[in-house]
């Protein structure tokens, strides 16, 4: 065989074996950040059992806030059906929004606010909104490494040829939304 047969079946060699790394990383992070929103769908379906209970106990001191707790309900109802990033960070929002109204219609109810089992679901909201932030975070770094994985040249050409797409971020879009829902541990009336 000639130098220049030898030299094209190495380069060759290399370039088969550069695209099976690259292929390799890709994977690795889309399963990564499959694994990563798989943790913040496990935090958000915490929070979606815990509202049931926190309208129940609201609804025990405020019966007459039925459009709060219907508009709650819907927005659960919504957030646990749909399954993609973007489409489940839209949802979350709507459902924030909702939590607002439903902790500022508890406001106005001091016996609420002083009751026990209230004072524990505000509790446990607040810690799984903890969980949730940390999911997100977790889940848009892990985004953020697929991402800039497919965009390096050469692996953005190995995932084209793979059908490797880019990770949406976990975001929140509306601004007023990222403040989160707040969670008041003032018990006293």
């Amino acid at each position: 065989m000639s130098v220049v047969v030898i030299v094209i079946i190495i380069a060759a060699i290399v370039v088969v074996l550069y695209g099976a790394l690259a292929f390799n990383r890709l994977i690795r992070h889309r399963n990564q950040c499959e694994q990563a929103f798989a943790d913040v769908d496990a935090a958000l379906k915490r929070r979606h059992d815990l509202i049931p209970s926190l309208v129940e106990t609201v609804k025990g001191y405020a019966s007459h806030e039925r459009d709060v707790f219907e508009r709650v309900t819907d927005a659960r109802s919504n957030a646990i059906a749909v399954r993609s990033p973007a489409a489940r960070a839209q949802a979350e929002e709507v459902l924030t929004g909702g939590l607002r109204q439903l902790l500022a219609v508890s406001e106005a109810y001091p016996d609420l606010k002083a009751s026990e089992n209230f004072i524990e679901l505000q509790q446990q909201l607040a810690a799984t909104e903890d969980e949730i932030q940390s999911a997100r975070r977790d889940y848009n770094a892990n985004v953020r490494g697929l991402n800039t994985a497919i965009q390096s040249f050469p692996a953005s050409i190995v995932a084209r040829i793979v059908h490797i797409s880019e990770g949406r971020f976990f975001e929140v879009e509306d601004r007023s939304e990222r403040e989160g829902v707040s969670v008041s541990f003032n018990a006293t009336p």
